[in-house]
């Protein structure tokens, strides 16, 4: 749906407030009907949200701590750590030494981990194909950019 504003003209800060605000109110119901999306799909991998977002962390962050994939995903250190127990008790990921820091182990794929996250994603980008609207490569890369500049708002606020 396109708006009528001007796409080019600078908005002063109480109107881009506003627009923000439309942002936020797309974001968490759509947030939570991609969670249950995954929920409903959670048979056929046999992941939950959360442990499918460990899988996917580790699989393009490589090893990491624990309080490391809570700091990148906003989320508490006791719900990783949930996380990383079910997916370890799946056989899905395993600790490792941490030459860094001896009592906090790393936490990596196991090759069933990557084949189980590699389903998902494929799953996923069959569904995202079908998103219509005529978007651009542009649409998207503004959308981004926009998301990060109000995740940087938000970054400071501690999860745990």
């Amino acid at each position: 749906m396109k708006d009528d504003r001007s796409t080019h003209a600078q908005p002063s800060r109480d109107e881009l407030a506003d627009r923000l605000t439309e942002v936020f109110d797309l974001v968490g119901p759509l947030y939570r009907r991609v969670h249950r999306k995954v929920e409903q799909a959670a048979p056929i991998e046999g992941l939950s949200v959360g442990v499918r977002a460990v899988l996917d962390l580790l699989r393009t962050g490589g090893p990491m701590t624990v309080p490391q994939m809570g700091r990148a995903q906003a989320l508490s250190r006791q719900f990783v750590q949930r996380m990383v127990n079910d997916a370890a008790a799946q056989g899905l990921v395993e600790s490792i030494p941490n030459p860094a820091h001896r009592r906090s182990s790393l936490i990596r794929l196991t090759d069933p981990g990557l084949t189980a996250i590699g389903a998902v994603r494929d799953r996923e980008h069959e569904l995202l194909r079908k998103v219509g609207g005529d978007l651009t490569a542009g649409d998207v890369e503004a959308c981004l950019r926009v998301l990060g500049a109000m995740h940087a708002l938000f970054e400071d606020v501690d999860v745990d």
